[in-house]
């Protein structure tokens, strides 16, 4: 007879509250500029005011003379930096001015408000050269890259497209245009540097999403040995995607922290993110689809041009989503890319899916309308067997499932009829969704104490998303024990190495880690007897070589997504009612934390279609909606009462714990399920984002 205790009940799967709640309502959690350093200063960046030329002169006397400022860095005397593969880090190196708002000086002062001033009455000259920062498809220096972001191929063709549309007896030829996009997240990019010159070393408290990437950054700026740089990112205040690599803040802080010998804390503001910490580029879309009467597609293309500066080379790879979607035996993708005078484009949640699903989903709509079948049908119908462009086998897809089921659960049939509602005309629209399942290479430590608890290291970065929380939930089933006997430490480079915050891949590169540093502690303690060291039992575990392996599935999540949206044709004003996402993303780890992450996405799609854009003046070379007042995120009387449901998908081709990336595919569709409704209530399509009152009271003109 088994006389061993009985195992506690699976932790993953349950909606464990975040382990670190109470810090942060507390306030006990500190973020990046909130480490209080003895003797630390502040320093405040100067931004470049024309568009494109050369700095001539720096007149710092004025702000010298202020009270408090310590320092006024320029690029003739700024401490000279190693080699870097980011330009974007080559702060204050020489004279050039790429684009506005690229950093021309930095103040240092003892308070913020000494080092803000100092930076206002820095007197700089410039020679200005002339600029261009207009996107359009025909701009005379756009060429096709090699690759595009994701390392995919920037051109795809399989058959012939054109001539499989030019045939096809019932087509849709669509253009489709999405602003620039910018992440804002609620903490600002913000750094505290403490250079000890006395051991040689340098520690960076960083709102990043890797502080091991930060550090191995960092010490080939400043000619360091990796390790006698620390980098801390405990905390971080959200992200989506720009705090992804280094950026120039975390530069200037170790700048000034050398120069000055003291510690030093720089806070961007939010004014300047726009133009130093990357943006989703405008993408100018052209969608064709062609195909037979009954709603089979003969040939999909989908091209598309975008911006990227003269410092860096980014390519949204916004067509890369078609290569994924539907059955078309005649496949074109392609990317054309024009370099501009504008700051480098970055991460933004769901790089290329996002932009490149909303094109491609308005498409589908729009060729359902011309069919006169049922858009839900239309995709069901279009269904591929293995995916389109690689011929892979699917580890897993259940996107018919998501679109039947989330069919039901809004009564779709029911609400096909568009209807009026005095000066509201009312309407619904879906579309699907789709994200890739990315995984990289990462390590862990699991920790067996004698007190009966453990311990689990790993350098992952929780941006306010609940990993700390699902890492332990994963420790504790591993090690067989109820997750208050597991604490977890991430977010110092010191800590095993764990991958970037990004890809939604975070919980299957560290999670994979913990999970194998767990097993291999009960194996381990398994074989020992007697009770276990003061010192404890430890146990490494590096995924390495998992990680690396190329697998022979193509491994997605899919979603769909529902809308029903009202436009008031007195005021153009177009509002969401009822949103709906079904998803079938691999096994949810915490329903809790994962309702967050589909929901937060679904409110970003929905900012993506009504209010979120950014416009590059022409004369002046910049952002205009460079703050929270004229860039309109969602407020809460913005948001409907959002639905979010998922599938029990089981997926044995994927990591141990069996889930797939849900940070991100939650707001891929969401634009486009709206601008459909928008059109079955209206009768009028939109095709350039967001749907504002001037261009909806335009349309229905």
């Amino acid at each position: 007879m088994d006389s061993s205790p009985a195992a506690p009940a699976p932790s993953l799967g349950s909606s464990a509250t975040r382990l670190e709640g109470r810090e942060k309502v507390t306030g006990k959690a500190r973020y990046a500029a909130e480490y209080a350093l003895p003797d630390r200063a502040y320093a405040w960046p100067v931004p470049a005011t024309v568009a494109r030329g050369r700095v001539t002169s720096v007149d710092t006397a004025g702000a010298l003379a202020l009270p408090g400022v310590l320092a006024v860095l320029t690029p003739y005397d700024a401490p000279r930096l190693g080699p870097s593969d980011d330009p974007t880090l080559r702060v204050l190196q020489d004279p050039e001015v790429p684009h506005r708002g690229w950093y021309v000086a930095l103040a240092v002062a003892e308070t913020p408000e000494a080092a803000r001033a100092a930076a206002a009455a820095v007197r700089v000259r410039y020679d200005a050269e002339p600029h261009d920062t207009v996107l359009h498809t025909g701009h005379p220096a756009a060429y096709t890259p090699e690759q595009v972001n994701g390392g995919y191929p920037a051109h795809r063709e399989k058959g012939d497209a054109a001539a499989a549309f030019a045939a096809s007896p019932v087509r849709v030829d669509c253009a489709y245009a999405v602003p620039p996009l910018h992440n804002h997240p609620m903490e600002p990019h913000a750094a505290t540097a403490h250079w000890d010159a006395d051991v040689g070393t340098l520690t960076v408290y960083d709102s990043s999403q890797g502080s091991g990437f930060v550090r191995s950054t960092l010490a080939a700026l400043f000619e360091l040995p990796a390790d006698r740089v620390t980098v801390v990112s405990e905390h971080v205040g959200g992200a989506f995607g720009c705090k992804g690599t280094p950026r120039p803040h975390v530069v200037l802080a170790v700048m000034a922290a050398r120069h000055t010998g003291r510690p030093v804390t720089i806070a961007l503001p939010r004014r300047h993110l726009a133009a130093v910490v990357g943006h989703r580029a405008p993408t100018l879309h052209r969608v064709r689809l062609g195909a037979r009467t009954d709603g089979t597609l003969t040939a999909l293309a989908h091209e598309v041009t975008t911006h990227t500066s003269r410092v860096r080379e980014f390519v949204e790879q916004a067509a890369v989503p078609a290569r994924v979607m539907y059955a078309a035996p005649a496949l074109l993708t392609t990317h054309r890319v024009v370099p501009l005078d504008v700051p480098t484009p970055s991460w933004m949640r769901a790089p290329g899916e996002c932009p490149g699903m909303y094109a491609l989903e308005s498409a589908m709509d729009e060729l359902a309308c011309a069919l006169g079948i049922d858009p839900v049908e239309l995709r069901v119908r279009n269904e591929p067997d293995a995916e389109p462009d690689s011929g892979h086998p699917f580890s897993s897809r259940h996107l018919v499932e998501c679109l039947r089921e989330g069919a039901a659960r809004f009564d779709w049939g029911a609400h096909r009829t568009p209807r009026r509602d005095g000066p509201l005309l009312i309407g619904t629209g879906v579309a699907a969704a789709t994200y890739p399942v990315y995984v990289a290479p990462s390590s862990a430590r699991a920790h067996a104490l004698p007190d009966g608890t453990y311990l689990v290291q790993t350098n992952a970065t929780d941006l306010g998303t609940g990993a700390r929380t699902v890492l332990a939930q994963i420790a504790a089933d591993a090690l067989r024990v109820t997750l208050d006997r597991v604490a977890v430490e991430i977010g110092h480079s010191a800590l095993p190495q764990g991958s970037v915050a990004g890809g939604s891949a975070g919980t299957a590169s560290w999670g994979w880690a913990v999970h194998d540093a767990c097993t291999s502690l009960v194996a381990l303690l398994a074989r020992r007897s007697g009770p276990i060291p003061e010192a404890g039992v430890s146990v490494p575990a590096d995924t390495t070589a998992s990680a690396k392996q190329k697998s022979p599935y193509a491994r997605h999540a899919f979603g769909a997504h529902f809308a029903e949206v009202q436009a008031d044709t007195v005021t153009g004003e177009v509002r969401v009612r009822r949103l709906l996402g079904v998803f079938a993303a691999g096994r949810i780890l915490n329903p809790l934390t994962a309702r967050s992450q589909f929901v937060g996405g679904m409110v970003m799609g929905l900012g993506m279609a009504l209010t979120e854009h950014s416009t590059m003046d022409p004369v002046f070379g910049d952002f205009t909606e460079n703050d929270l007042a004229s860039y309109h995120v969602p407020a809460h009387a913005d948001v409907p009462d959002i639905e979010v449901h998922w599938l029990d998908e089981h997926d044995k081709h994927l990591n141990p714990m069996g889930g797939k990336g849900i940070g991100e595919i939650g707001i891929v569709g969401t634009a486009a399920a709206i601008g459909n409704a928008f059109h079955h209530a209206t009768g009028r399509r939109i095709r350039e984002l967001p749907l504002t009152p001037d261009r909806v009271l335009a349309a229905l003109d």
